[in-house]
């Protein structure tokens, strides 16, 4: 299977990031990792062999991202604006460094789809709400997308425009709802071993209120928090995409 490893210098994080290519040919798959994570997560898990078929086939390309890990939401040692601040940046980072990486090595503007499991999810789902003009299908597995818990009662501008349940209760703009009603939006959960399944229900009742079509997978027993569970449930979305 090709695989590429690149990495540089983010002035918008002010750190070097990294990311893995894995496969030759295929539209984009960015992955998100969980919080304990980084861009190896999805090889040292195995989701990467997992999807080898369909990697192999050609019939998808992983572009596999590093995140904040303990420098964002989960840096407690950090004031919570800082926090906020730090995921407004990483947002940015993604947006305007990862997706033209992306574009650029597709040699074309297509359509990205997201993909992340956990904390992961958020992030794949977030990508998505704040850029659907570029980001145009997403599997967010097992997520939480309130994160109110990890900013100790405080709240700014920066929170708000990356928490999804806030800003999505409020939007109105036509453009972004016209935008995401191209999208296919898949919020995936169960109520397996390890697995909440209140996030994802809550999540699901916003985008109904708001009209914006979206799919809420829950897989029952077969949806759990862990990876066997979303290397099943990935195998099977490529599958019935291909």
């Amino acid at each position: 299977m090709h695989q590429e490893y690149h990495r540089w210098y983010s002035d918008r994080l002010r750190r070097e990031m990294g990311l893995v290519v894995y496969g030759h040919y295929g539209p984009p798959l960015l992955c998100f990792p969980t919080s304990g994570g980084n861009e190896w997560e999805q090889g040292d898990q195995s989701m990467i062999g997992s999807l080898a078929e369909f990697l192999e086939a050609g019939r998808v390309k992983i572009f596999s991202v590093n995140a904040l890990g303990g420098g964002g939401f989960y840096d407690r040692g950090a004031h919570p604006f800082h926090r906020s601040w730090m995921q407004r940046r990483y947002d940015e980072y993604v947006r305007e460094e990862v997706i033209p990486f992306i574009h650029h090595h597709c040699r074309s503007p297509i359509g990205v789809s997201t993909m992340g499991a956990s904390l992961g999810a958020y992030y794949a789902a977030n990508t998505l709400f704040k850029h659907p003009d570029v980001v145009k299908r997403c599997f967010a597995i097992s997520g939480v997308y309130d994160m109110q818990r990890f900013m100790d009662g405080m709240y700014d501008d920066n929170f708000y425009f990356n928490n999804p349940v806030d800003y999505l209760s409020n939007l109105s703009d036509p453009w972004v709802l016209e935008q995401l009603a191209t999208c296919d939006i898949h919020i995936v959960t169960g109520h397996g071993p390890w697995e909440n399944s209140g996030p994802s229900y809550d999540l699901s009742r916003i985008l109904a209120s708001k009209g914006i079509r979206h799919s809420l997978d829950d897989w029952g027993p077969e949806g759990g928090h862990d990876w066997p569970y979303w290397k099943r449930q990935m195998r099977e979305y490529l599958r019935r995409l291909s």
